[in-house]
């Protein structure tokens, strides 16, 4: 078994001896990173003071987050926090998100809050992974918002993936345009995306554990600049 292969299975099966079917944030960045994905700087802070040291190495501005495996959907709670600027920004978004999460589910887990970096602008798009009962592992790419949300312009392959499978996916999206740039922009990374939609199939085809795995967003930057996955969610047999 390979290091990465090794690691991968040994989040999951802290997970399974937690009783949880969903890993935390972290936990999920920990999986790709691992598998070779570009992934934001994600860290723990479980107090206000560990924040600012992680603040200082990771720089403003930062996102924050609550880290808690009884709430997965933190904006509904009102525990994300986008944009902070500096340490006394980090102390008031520190306390107010873990108030939140409390008032929100009072017998909540709290871990502390994730301290991550803050990208800039870019195009967004969503790649994800499931275990289909008739096909097995498959893999799905689009771009974000309307064009998935109202669209439903999404594209599908069974995994594991050829890096033309890959191209193939992202350019018979009707979004695809967007990514080749309009209006003047330039051309988004597709070799970079091609790369992480592969990888995605691989840990797909090779943890029939992962039950579905959701990468909402990735962040795709200019030719050459790469893409950065933002945020990753990942659950495991039995779980939706």
């Amino acid at each position: 078994m390979s290091a990465a292969k090794k690691k991968v299975a040994e989040i999951i099966s802290l997970a399974r001896k937690e009783g949880r079917s969903e890993l935390l944030e972290l936990e999920s960045k920990q999986v790709l990173a691992v598998w070779g994905l570009p992934v934001k700087r994600t860290e723990l802070a479980k107090d206000p003071d560990e924040a600012v040291r992680l603040a200082r190495e990771i720089r403003y501005p930062l996102v924050i987050k609550i880290a808690s495996p009884d709430i997965p959907r933190r904006s509904e709670a009102k525990c994300v926090k986008v944009g902070v600027g500096s340490e006394l920004e980090l102390r008031q978004a520190f306390s107010e998100i873990v108030n939140n999460a409390r008032e929100y589910k009072p017998d909540a887990k709290i871990l502390g809050v994730t301290v991550q970096e803050y990208l800039p602008s870019s195009r967004e798009v969503v790649v994800g992974a499931l275990q289909d009962q008739s096909f097995g592992p498959t893999v799905w790419f689009g771009l974000l918002g309307f064009w998935v949300e109202l669209l439903g312009d999404i594209s599908f392959r069974l995994a594991p993936l050829s890096a033309e499978d890959a191209r193939e996916m992202i350019q018979e999206v009707k979004g695809y345009p967007v990514l080749q740039g309009i209006r003047g922009e330039p051309s988004a990374d597709v070799g970079a995306l091609v790369d992480i939609i592969q990888k995605v199939g691989q840990l797909a085809h090779e943890f029939p554990d992962i039950s579905k795995l959701n990468i909402d967003p990735i962040f795709a930057f200019e030719a050459g600049k790469g893409a950065v996955v933002a945020n990753a969610r990942v659950f495991l047999g039995g779980s939706k």
